[in-house]
């Protein structure tokens, strides 16, 4: 635990791309997780291993290995969080369950937010690079190369390396595929939930350049920093302080450095990394927020809120997500938002890979209405698991076979065994590139042509992809945003 992958980034190397570590003489002790990188409370299911630091670039590594030189598959964990908190320490981040597959793995910690991707024109000026920002994606680069460099040591293989990540470490699976700097450093990858495919200039589509140095700038001044020394003299609390106010939060740009060009272009043109991905998304990704809503949709006020919001593509949308009933229109709008959120990024990227990456492509549906705690609550109403649904990060516990890091719920004997079948199926995909092992349910490739998916619930089964007009639907308008 807490194994340093790169130096402190602090003071003079804070906004810097990442040095390499420290080294030690004896042995170091590596009994505690490194503190997390700096972070506000912004999720509740994000818990705190330790307090949070800027001395954060640390690693994790879980092997089954009695010696080094077994060359055991290694699996990488990018953790969510908007790109603005989590750790690689987290429970439900244990690595016990996949050890335990014959697996080595290993969770990173990476810097978030403000100190993982701020851009600023002198920061961009001083770099060699004429780059600035994404310098939580050097630190997932430079996590990957020392793995490379080191897992032989812990019984891997660093000629089979996985890369994989929920939410914003789902996206950051996506923008490494995409980046000739990581070109070489993992074989496989993995996403749940996200990856930039979003149009627009949403809060989840990656920024150009300039528009974050703008930002970056204000911030700056907002702060009575008038020069990147007087920034970088700035307490971490203070400056961490100031971030939390703003909106939206610092997040990833199009750098020209670690990334050329917008991720969706490089897939388009087939020059992302020509990898095997396993990757999908949950069912019902927001669905509580809107079945639990104080003001639920009618079918007046979703046809109304389609026609303002896609303009000469609602038409194409509400048939999409038709909706005769206000009962029905709940409904409806909780698959809009969960597809505006994730689900159509996500499948576009799985799409488009299946179709330009020259690689197997397997896609999962997480389905399982998880159970809850009895007293959980939305907008002030006790939810069901019902209400809640197959909720975005849900999945987590399952693939890690860590369902008793949530407190007060009651798992079923069908969570436990659906648990067992999705790290099952994530080693064996990490081992050999196919999920498909004994004693599992088949899971078959999707291509343009058969498209067949894995429902992921108590009961295990395939399918054909029977949403696929929704996200044909959002595509047409996505594209026309992306024209303008």
């Amino acid at each position: 635990k807490g194994v340093p992958y790169a130096a402190a980034p602090v003071g003079e190397l804070r906004w810097k791309e990442p040095r390499a570590a420290d080294k030690w003489t004896g042995v170091r002790g590596a009994t505690e997780f490194g503190a997390q990188c700096m972070q506000g409370p912004i999720f509740g299911d994000i818990t705190f291993p330790r307090p949070a630091s800027e001395d954060c670039l640390t690693l994790n590594i879980w092997t089954p290995a009695a010696r080094a030189g077994e060359r055991l598959p290694v699996m990488v964990w990018i953790h969510g969080g908007g790109f603005q908190a989590g750790a690689g320490g987290e429970p439900r981040h244990d690595g016990a369950a996949f050890a335990r597959k014959g697996v080595v793995l290993v969770t990173i910690n990476y810097r978030l937010g403000v100190f993982g991707f701020l851009a600023h024109p002198d920061l961009t000026r001083e770099s060699e690079r004429n780059a600035s920002g994404n310098y939580g994606f050097l630190d997932q680069i430079a996590a990957l190369r020392w793995v490379r460099e080191n897992a032989a040591a812990f019984g891997g293989d660093p000629g089979n390396v996985t890369i994989f990540g929920e939410s914003a470490g789902s996206f950051a699976v996506s923008a490494l595929m995409a980046s000739p700097l990581a070109a070489g450093l993992f074989h496989k990858a993995i996403g749940e939930s996200g990856a930039f495919f979003t149009g627009g200039r949403g809060a989840l589509a990656m920024q150009p350049l300039p528009d974050s140095e703008k930002r970056g700038a204000a911030f700056a001044s907002a702060l009575g920093a008038e020069s990147m020394a007087a920034l970088r003299a700035k307490p971490a609390d203070d400056v961490l302080a100031a971030a939390l106010k703003t909106q939206p939060w610092f997040a990833p740009n199009v750098d020209g450095y670690v990334l050329p060009e917008d991720v969706a272009l490089t897939f388009a043109a087939g020059r992302q990394a020509r990898v095997p991905l396993l990757a999908g998304w949950n069912a019902d990704e927001v669905r509580g927020g809107v079945v639990l809503g104080k003001q639920k949709p009618t079918v007046q006020s979703f046809t109304d809120d389609a026609r303002k919001r896609f303009g000469t593509h609602a038409d194409a949308v509400l048939k999409a997500y038709a909706a005769s009933t206000d009962a029905e229109a709940v409904e409806a709008a909780a698959a809009l938002a969960s597809d505006q959120f994730i689900g159509y990024a996500t499948w576009k990227w799985i799409d488009v890979h299946a179709r330009t990456g020259s690689a197997p492509v397997y896609r999962y549906s997480f389905d399982r209405k998880i159970p809850v705690a009895p007293d959980t609550k939305v907008n002030g109403i006790t939810a069901t698991s019902r209400d809640i649904g197959a909720r975005h990060a849900g999945e987590i516990e399952y693939v890690f076979g860590a369902l008793d890091s949530v407190r007060n719920v009651t798992w079923e004997a069908s969570d436990r065994k659906l648990s067992d079948a999705m790290t099952a199926y994530w080693a064996n995909f990490a081992r050999t590139g196919d999920p498909n092992g004994a004693g599992l349910p088949v899971w078959p490739r999707y291509d343009s042509t058969s498209r067949r998916i894995i429902h992921l619930d108590e009961a295990i089964r395939e399918g054909a992809d029977v949403h696929r007009g929704r996200y044909e639907a959002l595509d047409a308008w996505v594209e026309s945003q992306r024209s303008r």
